[in-house]
């Protein structure tokens, strides 16, 4: 075995954060394709609204 210690562990915040609007802009164009423009719209202001408050409460 080697006695040196691990190395840092890379930094995937970046790539998460783009998949995860990546996801969130398909999953939007299909709902949009299923149920309407106005379906999609409420479910995206619904989504501010919570994100707005969860980082009201972090800070």
């Amino acid at each position: 075995m080697q006695d040196k210690p691990p190395g840092r562990a890379p930094d995937y915040t970046t790539a998460a954060l783009t998949m995860l609007g990546v996801n969130l802009m398909w999953i939007l164009c299909a709902i949009w394709a299923f149920f309407g423009f106005g379906v999609a719209l409420i479910l995206a202001a619904l989504l501010n609204a919570g994100i707005a408050r969860l980082g009201r409460r972090a800070s």
